[in-house]
């Protein structure tokens, strides 16, 4: 049996990590560098860093809070936010990264991921994709959630891992930080349309919530989440030790 991930996820804004309901009204949470620190010894599998202005405000993903932060942390970690050209790719490599996230560049330059995943390798490249139901079809947005495309999100993602995106985040903006569970509706879809590796996000609230996803769910190879992690509602290692009871794989 595959062993499942877990995996927290630090979105930062203006230096700090921030957390918010259906991706508004963000509130400060901590420094990065000290919550990425806690999780790389807490358990975590991967950690997910994402600057989640950056694309909105048009500007390159900061680089010295990562320095520091990959100098700290000794698993795998997954950047993103801002990932607009194969420089941007570079850059975020030289600071550390093991994976790069890209969402809104590749909306906008289509032909950002098979260059990217020609130049780094398909296992570098993680599909980011910001979903949320419109007249009861999954959308795609755009800018942290701000822009709705108009793209149907399960095309989009199997466009997207069809030329070269290695793995997928599905985000859900309908269920996150509501605390309700994940959306395994929406995962189900997506692990229908690909057979890369997918991670659910958005939506977590307690242990069980990772339990039901992945009993419900078992394509998927990981969830992600923040704020249960952040504010301590949900401990990594209980966490995995509650998954292993329920036969579902996981590294302690």
């Amino acid at each position: 049996m595959i062993t499942k991930r877990i995996i927290p996820c630090l979105d930062v804004r203006d230096g700090t990590v921030v957390k918010g309901v259906n991706f508004k009204d963000l509130k400060n949470v901590d420094s990065p560098v000290r919550l990425a620190e806690y999780y790389s010894g807490a358990g975590a599998d991967e950690l997910v860093f994402y600057d989640i202005t950056a694309s909105a405000e048009g500007r390159g993903l900061f680089t010295d809070i990562l320095t520091e932060t990959a100098r700290r942390v000794f698993i795998p970690l997954t950047v993103g936010g801002g990932i607009n050209t194969l420089d941007d790719f570079d850059r975020v490599l030289k600071c550390g990264a093991d994976k790069v996230s890209v969402n809104s560049g590749a909306i906008r330059d289509p032909s950002l991921i098979p260059a990217a995943a020609r130049l780094y390798g398909d296992q570098c490249v993680v599909l980011s994709v910001d979903v949320k139901r419109v007249n009861g079809v999954f959308t795609v947005f755009a800018k942290g959630g701000r822009e709705n495309t108009g793209m149907e999100a399960i095309e989009w993602v199997k466009r997207c891992v069809g030329s070269g995106a290695g793995e997928v985040v599905v985000n859900s903006i309908d269920t996150d930080g509501a605390k309700h569970g994940f959306d395994i509706e929406l995962c189900s879809a997506v692990c229908d349309a690909v057979n890369v590796p997918v991670i659910a996000s958005g939506g977590a609230g307690c242990a069980a919530d990772f339990i039901e996803l992945f009993k419900a769910e078992p394509r998927i190879d990981a969830g992600l989440a923040a704020s249960v992690f952040h504010f301590g509602q949900v401990e990594i290692n209980a966490l995995k030790r509650e998954m292993k009871e329920n036969g579902i794989e996981a590294r302690i």
